[in-house]
This record gives C-alpha cells, sequence and structure tokens, in this order.
C-alpha cells in the first residue's frame, strides 16, 4: 500500500489521538447498539485431543473473548450481556443498564445455557430483571465464551439456543505460567502483590466507575479481591430527549483464594453484589434493590489417565420491586406504597468432567451435572388499595426445579484433514409448587383483581412435573489444508419451561402484567401442561484464510432450525384489555417454530509500516428469521439485519478504532404480542488509546452523529406511555464522550 493511502487513512483514525486499554465497565444503558465494533477472532482453540490437534469441543463458529479484545469490550459498558455484542450473531434484549438478555440467533435468555464463573443461575424475577450475567462485572472476567447453535454436549443442557460460558482469570501464582502481568513488588521471601485501579466517566447519563483489583500470592497460594462500583443517571437519545427509568447504581466485590497442588488447583471463591436501584424503560416495574451472594469451589487437575475438572456452588438472591419517582410521574414507591414485590431464589449445583485421552486418536469426556433451584415470589398488601388488600399475594410459593444431566462425548481424529465429534446427553427435570392465594378471597371484584377462582382451580391440580430430555450433537470437521477449515453439525437440544412459565396462574390482568420478561410491557398466564422444547439444528461453518492466520481471513455461518414445542404466547381474547390500552393478556403455549440466517465475518490486513503503523479492516454481517409455523406470525426480539466496518490502527503504544454500524429496519415481528416496528439506522462510534508500561488511558465518542433511533429489540417504553399515553419503542443512547485510566501496580 502506497504512503500516500497510509497518509489518508491516519487522518480519519486521528480525531484525537486516542487511548484504548482495559478500565472496567463503561456504561452504555440499555443500547446494544451502544458498543464500538471490538475485532474478535476465532483462531483454533488449544489441543484438547489425543492426537495434539485442535479439538471440536469447541466449534470453528465458537468464539472467545479473552486479553485484549475483552478488555476492549469490555471499557464501553458494565453490562456483561452488552460485552458479548462485539461477538457476531449476538445481540442485547434491553433490560436495565447492567441487565440485558443476550441473544444468540433469535433465542434468549432461559433459552441459552449462562454459565457465570461456574454457576448456572436463575433469574429469580417475574421480569427477570437479575438475569445470570447482571452478578459479575466486566473487570472480574477472564474470558467469555459463546457458542451458538450445535453445541457439544458436554457444554450444553436444558438450553436450545447455545451456551455461554464466563470465567474468572486464572488464579496468579508466583514463578507459575499464570503469574499475573504488571510491575507488582515483593513483600516478603518469595510473596508478591499485584493489582490495578481504574475509573471511569461517560458523559451521556453522568455515568462514573472505579474499580479495584488486588492479589497477593507466593508459588503455592493465591488471594485476589476484585470489586467494581457504577452509577448512572437517565441517559438521552439522540437530539436530546431523556430515556426515564434507565439510571441504576451496582456494586460487585469477590474474594478468592486457590493452593497449588501438585497435580491440579483448588480455588475457593465467593461474592457479594447490591444493586440498590435499576430503572427498567421497558418494564411496568423497576429493581428497587437486588441483593446477590454466592460461593463456589473448584478443583482442576492432570493425571496419567486425563484431566478432571470438578465444582460446586450455591447463590442466594434476594430482590425488590416497585416503582422508581419517573416511573408514574411521582416519587419513588415504599414497601407499603405502589406495589412491592418480592422475590428469594436459590441456586445450588454442581459438575464433574472428566476427558480421558484413549490412545492416539481419540478423546472420551464424561460428566454429570446436577441444579437445584427454589423460588418464593410474594406481593404484600397494600393499605387503601381495595384490588391488593388483605392478604400477601403469592405467585410463586415454594417453587422448586430439580435438574440431573449426564454425559458422553467421543472425539476422534481420523486424520490429519478429518475429526469428528459424537455426543449423547439426558438431563430429568423435576417440577413442582406449592398452593398459593390472592389478595383476597372476594368474588364481587372487578375482572381485574378477581383471583380467588384462579387460586383455586390452580391449587386443585396436581402441579408436580417430570420431563425425561434427551441431547445428540454431531459435529465433522474437514481441513483440507492450511487455507481452509470447513465444519458441519446437527444437534438436538431441549429445554424444559421455567417455574413462571408453568406455574404463573392468575389470569387477573394486573397480576399477569407482572409477569413479562419480554419488555412488551403485555401479561403473561403460566400454563402447567407446557412440554420442553426440542431444538434440531443444522449448521455449516466456512473459514478461508492466509496460511498463517494473520494477513486475512472470512468465515461464513448459515444455520437452520425447526424447533418442536416451541414456548410461544396465545393471546387471551376475553379477559383482555379494552381499548384504548394497548396490551394483551397471553398465555404460554407450545408451538412449532423455524429459525434461520447466517453470520459472516472477516479481517484483512491492509499495511503495516514501520513509520505508519499496523492497519486493520474488520467487518461482519448477521441475520435471523423466526417464523412461528402454526400461525405464521414472526416470533419476538429476533434482530433484523445487522452489519459493521471498523478500521483499526495500532502504532507504537497507540490505538485507534472507528467503526460503523449499520441496521436494516425491523418489519419481521411477532402480531399476536403486539411488537413494534423499527426504523433502520446506522451508527458512528470512535475510541483510542494510549498505553505506557503500567498506565492506560482511553477516550472514544459513541454516536459520533448523535442519531435518533429506537432499538430493535428494546421493546415499548412503558414509562413514556404511563406518563404520556404515547405508544413507542425505546430510543437508543446518543451521542456521548467518555474517557478512562487505570494503573497496574
Amino acid at each position: 500500500m502506497s504512503r500516500t493511502r497510509l497518509i489518508g487513512s491516519t487522518a480519519l483514525l486521528s480525531l484525537g489521538c486516542g487511548l484504548a486499554a482495559v478500565s472496567p465497565s463503561f456504561a452504555a444503558p440499555l443500547g446494544e447498539a451502544a458498543l464500538p465494533e471490538v475485532v474478535v477472532t476465532a483462531d483454533r482453540p488449544k489441543s484438547d485431543t489425543a492426537a495434539g490437534e485442535p479439538g471440536l469441543s469447541t466449534p470453528l463458529g465458537a468464539f472467545t473473548l479473552s486479553g485484549e479484545p475483552l478488555a476492549a469490550a469490555a471499557v464501553a459498558t458494565p453490562d456483561t450481556a452488552t460485552v458479548m455484542s462485539a461477538i457476531p450473531g449476538v445481540s442485547v434484549a434491553t433490560g436495565g443498564g447492567v441487565s440485558g438478555l443476550p441473544v444468540l440467533r433469535g433465542l434468549a435468555d432461559d433459552r441459552i445455557n449462562v454459565l457465570t464463573m461456574g454457576m448456572a443461575i436463575t433469574s429469580a424475577c417475574g421480569n427477570h430483571m437479575n438475569p445470570p450475567l447482571s452478578y459479575v462485572s466486566p473487570s472480574r472476567i477472564g474470558s467469555i465464551e459463546v457458542l451458538s447453535g450445535v453445541t457439544p454436549v458436554s457444554k450444553g443442557g436444558d438450553s436450545i439456543g447455545g451456551t455461554i460460558v464466563v470465567e474468572p482469570r486464572a488464579p496468579r501464582f508466583v514463578g507459575a505460567a499464570t503469574s499475573p502481568n504488571g510491575p507488582g513488588f515483593a513483600i516478603g521471601d518469595g510473596v508478591v502483590v499485584h493489582g490495578e485501579a481504574s475509573t471511569f466517566w461517560r458523559s451521556n447519563g453522568n455515568v462514573l466507575g472505579v474499580g479495584l483489583n488486588a492479589s497477593i500470592a507466593n508459588r503455592d497460594w493465591s488471594l485476589e479481591y476484585d470489586g467494581a462500583w457504577t452509577k448512572a443517571q437517565n441517559y438521552e437519545a439522540g437530539g436530546g430527549k431523556v430515556v426515564r427509568s434507565s439510571l441504576y447504581e451496582a456494586q460487585n466485590h469477590s474474594l478468592t483464594l486457590a493452593r497449588r497442588l501438585e497435580n491440579g488447583v483448588l480455588t475457593f471463591s465467593g461474592a457479594v453484589q447490591d444493586i440498590p436501584y435499576q430503572g427498567f424503560p421497558n418494564v411496568r416495574m423497576d429493581m428497587l434493590y437486588n441483593r446477590g451472594a454466592n460461593g463456589s469451589v473448584r478443583y482442576q487437575g492432570s493425571f496419567d489417565w486425563g484431566a478432571l475438572d470438578a465444582r460446586a456452588y450455591f447463590q442466594d438472591t434476594r430482590h425488590y420491586m416497585n416503582f422508581l419517582a419517573d416511573k408514574y410521574g411521582g416519587t419513588d414507591a415504599t414497601p407499603s406504597t405502589g406495589m412491592p414485590m418480592y422475590t428469594h431464589g436459590q441456586d445450588m449445583g454442581w459438575k464433574v468432567e472428566g476427558s480421558l485421552p484413549i490412545g492416539k486418536a481419540d478423546t472420551l469426556r464424561i460428566g454429570n451435572e446436577f441444579q437445584h433451584t427454589t423460588l418464593d415470589d410474594w406481593w404484600p398488601p397494600v393499605a387503601g388499595k381495595a384490588g391488593m388488600c388483605c392478604n400477601t399475594y403469592e405467585n410463586i410459593k415454594d417453587g422448586r426445579r430439580d435438574r440431573l444431566g449426564t454425559f458422553a462425548e467421543w472425539e476422534h481424529v481420523w486424520s490429519k484433514e478429518w475429526k469428528t465429534l459424537f455426543g449423547v446427553r439426558n438431563d430429568t427435570v423435576w417440577m413442582d409448587t406449592g398452593d398459593v392465594q390472592g389478595y383476597n378471597t372476594r368474588t364481587d371484584m372487578p375482572a381485574m383483581f378477581l383471583y380467588p377462582l384462579d387460586a383455586a382451580a390452580f391449587n386443585a391440580r396436581s402441579r408436580a412435573k417430570t420431563d425425561v430430555n434427551f441431547d445428540l450433537t454431531a459435529l465433522a470437521r474437514w481441513s483440507p489444508n492450511d487455507r481452509l477449515d470447513t465444519e458441519f453439525g446437527y444437534a438436538r437440544k431441549t429445554r424444559s419451561p421455567n417455574l413462571y412459565e408453568r406455574y404463573a396462574w392468575s389470569t387477573s390482568r394486573m397480576a399477569a402484567s407482572m409477569v413479562s420478561w419480554f419488555g412488551d410491557a403485555n401479561g403473561y398466564i403460566g400454563d402447567i401442561d407446557l412440554k420442553p422444547e426440542v431444538a434440531h439444528t443444522l449448521s455449516a461453518t466456512f473459514k478461508l484464510h492466509d496460511a498463517t492466520r494473520e494477513a486475512w481471513s472470512v468465515e461464513v455461518t448459515p444455520y437452520w432450525s425447526h424447533v418442536e414445542n416451541y414456548i410461544d404466547a396465545d393471546r387471551v381474547a376475553s379477559t383482555s384489555w379494552s381499548a384504548p390500552n394497548p396490551f394483551v393478556l397471553l398465555k404460554f403455549a407450545n408451538h412449532d417454530a423455524e429459525l434461520w440466517g447466517f453470520e459472516a465475518n472477516g479481517k484483512v490486513r491492509l499495511a503495516d509500516a514501520e513509520d505508519w503503523g499496523r492497519f486493520d479492516l474488520t467487518g461482519r454481517l448477521a441475520y435471523t428469521r423466526g417464523r412461528n409455523l402454526d400461525t405464521g406470525d414472526g416470533l419476538l426480539r429476533v434482530m433484523p439485519l445487522e452489519g459493521r466496518i471498523g478500521l483499526d490502527h495500532r502504532l507504537g503504544h497507540w490505538t485507534n478504532h472507528v467503526d460503523l454500524q449499520m441496521v436494516a429496519g425491523k418489519t419481521d415481528v411477532s402480531a399476536t404480542r403486539g411488537e413494534l416496528k423499527t426504523a433502520g439506522y446506522a451508527l458512528l462510534n470512535w475510541r483510542g488509546g494510549w498505553e505506557w508500561n503500567a498506565l492506560r488511558l482511553t477516550v472514544g465518542v459513541d454516536n459520533i452523529l448523535d442519531r435518533s433511533y429506537v432499538l430493535p429489540l428494546g421493546g415499548v417504553d412503558f414509562t413514556t406511555y404511563k406518563t404520556t399515553g404515547v405508544v413507542q419503542g425505546v430510543y437508543g443512547p446518543g451521542r456521548s464522550f467518555w474517557a478512562g485510566a487505570s494503573i497496574a501496580f
């Protein structure tokens, strides 16, 4: 490339000699589109087969964020779900500022197996305000692995959309391969302290955050603390319109103790979370606190016969919903006003997996896992409100969901060019719940507050359910030369309903509208007789690249999935809201569904000169369609066609990145649920950075042109509807300047 062309590119990128690094979690509230593009590569994983070649337990279409790409993504948001929107095919459905819901190929939330620091955490909320990823701040994460669609049975059960594995940084020991970066300082014979302190600020929403990581270690012991705090006001959409109920505050603290043994590492971890408030513009309620605490123990060891990974965990969640001041244009509600709602959820479980090399060509993985979940969801009475007097409303009482899974997976290397993986899995799910009651036993109340008949009918039924689910995965990889990798896969994956889908019992419009994690402001009724979802998925991945895998690469993955008993929803016409109320009452129902689409991404090295630095061009394109085959309706929250083009520049300690995100109009919607159509848009973002020894500085501008746009997966702006009567979507963040700094010690 000529020096003249390089000068032109440099001028484009030099909006400020910027700064790009790793301070944790810049807030991009609610905006799946607010995260700047990050270059993500899916290089061959490390060897996990007996023959020493890359294994299929991590398919070609999987992506792992770690190291610098993870740090660059984490700098833009405190929401771990939003960090993953840098990955092709991953979108984020709008939630609170730290409670986004990841969407993989049109499937979201409980349809994805999310493992947060090895724990399977259940959303303890009828609006899913506390999803699994909300319990970990991006600053604590060591890696994020995303597997969509065809997922090996060793990495996914009770899910049909894929698996997300979020792991902490590896324990840090002195003199070991996992020894931390940074200068550090010795405080004794063989004892070293390392740490990093960071801070950031974002103009839109006046977001402020701080983070601290510190560890003390010797050759055999390691103790690490990680903490993060962030606070944000309501953000503004393009043009200056305030998006109400988007404010939040959150803090997370964790402590990890690790012991290096002769043949492995034993790790003990504990973490606490406190979210004193978090607004949700597309939900009828807000979070007025969420307090979580968890503990886990893990052993990773290597033996003559293979490798063992065993872990156990416990999570306790206490959650309170009511109304923040701007939800209804008044003041913050209290436990004796508004509509107080409480949940208490617990998860505990284990997973044990062994990897056994058999000869030079085979690897066998076997494992067992168990998850025990309990949930209580109750709403105290409110004095002076006829419809909320005089008993405690029991939405879910003594809810229980237990899952026992066992799997076996065989990987075989047939030749240098061919390898295959075949796995089978069984998950048995037991569910039950106790007797319930409404606010009152009166039969002379309006239908909106009529509970006795529903409660009596629910209590008279046998509610215990047992699902015996079967999964199957088959993968084949063909790499005929050093420039082409191909992979073909089929998976049969199964998911049982969650507790709310089966046991949300009331047909009362008011009560049902408090069970709605879809951002559509509709009301939902459960169905005890729901069947598990069964997805049959086919996909293929084609990856072309240069021989060194550094100069250029192009990857395309088409996929198709047929879902039996997909849990959609049907309208309950006899009890729907009357006009002019635009929202409807729905009952969860099984239907057959189909999803199809493709993901594509690529990169190319444009230039690498000593005087001007390195220039890389990146691109990605993702498209998904979903259809209810019984009704012909679209599926809810499916992202329209989306593409990104990015240009990266690196020169010594300096980096720059500019990207253009383009989203097509969303016209394929769920009419049954009243999903809103949205217009297409394009966003221009820039970030830059400077790093010198232990100091790293960052600056950036998101949505440079201050474009006004509606989030395709944002749902209904219910806060605006309640205060103005206008039905509209949730607007994404407008222009935002941000800056941060971190220093290692």
